[in-house]
């Protein structure tokens, strides 16, 4: 195990250090010039010169780059150019209501995704079999903003049941929560009904029948522990994604995350903010991912970390 996890922190750490330079890379040889969002339109070619210096930019990429890769093994993100504050502060100012939405978000998916796989399953090639793929596929092609608006007329403006929008209480996340497990539950239905229906074949099944067990005990003991591994690979991506933000949920719903931070900071080419953002979510997938393998011998305990 600790092989393992040695490995894969070297291999972590080698993917952010891609990530961080392709990312950098991208932005510094993007048309749009950061000095002159920063200096305004009015401004002379005197001033852009000397705010392109004091930030640095007037630098070659590398010296740039190497600068930013030592300000972030200490931690530093950098500054905000236009909000003049840490990165790192607007990004922790935001994390609680991006993990609240991903906590909420992941919990709908898992609910709706895994309970229409698990009954497609079992009434494999029945009329509620291909009723719920279906509507696994509307749900996997409709646009996020047309479920958002959807849910936030008929249950917000219509009956009322729920705030439009904002943050700060359950109601508030119970709209934008739903949206993104409707939205998700597709992917994980029909996952859930592939994986089960290929158990459900398996030999150690049809001996567990054999033996006398209960459908309900040779569903939940023996197939469901078998059929789920590849759900908690799903949930590892699915961490990474959310901790990225989910920017049209967050603007319909009003919801203060890191995804409107994100995007502000596109429309301003605030580079920083961009490669904060952008680092949190990587780090957030690799992450998601580690604690994914992590959790897969607890449930398969024939699978071995080496």
């Amino acid at each position: 195990m600790a092989t393992y996890l040695i490995r894969r922190l070297i291999q972590s750490a080698l993917i952010l250090l891609g990530v961080s330079f392709i990312t950098f890379f991208l932005l510094y040889v993007l048309p749009a010039d950061p000095v002159r969002q920063i200096a305004g339109r009015s401004a002379t070619a005197q001033t852009v010169a000397n705010i392109r210096e004091q930030l640095g930019l007037d630098q070659p990429f590398i010296v740039q780059y190497l600068r930013y890769l030592g300000g972030l093994v200490q931690g530093d993100l950098g500054r905000s150019y236009l909000q003049k504050t840490e990165v790192a502060s607007l990004i922790a100012s935001r994390l609680p209501a991006t993990l609240l939405l991903m906590a909420g978000g992941i919990g709908c998916e898992l609910v709706l995704g895994l309970s229409m796989g698990i009954i497609a399953a079992l009434r494999r090639g029945r009329t509620l079999d291909q009723s719920l793929m279906i509507t696994s596929f509307v749900a996997v092609s409709a646009p996020q903003f047309v479920v958002s608006l959807l849910l936030l007329y008929v249950f917000a403006v219509r009956l009322g049941w729920f705030p439009i929008g904002g943050y700060g209480t359950w109601a508030h996340l119970v709209l934008p929560a739903a949206t993104l497990g409707v939205l998700g539950s597709g992917w994980y239905s029909r996952m859930m009904r592939s994986s089960m229906v290929e158990v459900l074949r398996a030999d150690f099944i049809r001996t567990a029948r054999a033996k006398g067990l209960t459908r309900r005990r040779v569903i939940l003991r023996h197939a469901l522990p078998n059929a789920i591994l590849p759900i908690i690979a799903m949930i590892g991506i699915d961490i990474g994604i959310f901790m990225g933000g989910i920017v049209v949920v967050e603007s319909v719903f009003g919801w203060p995350g890191i995804g409107q931070l994100a995007w502000q900071a596109i429309q301003r080419i605030d580079i920083p903010i961009i490669m904060g953002v952008t680092l949190v979510s990587a780090c957030a997938i690799v992450l998601g991912n580690l604690l994914a393998d992590l959790v897969t011998p607890f449930i398969d305990p024939r699978i071995r970390l080496r």
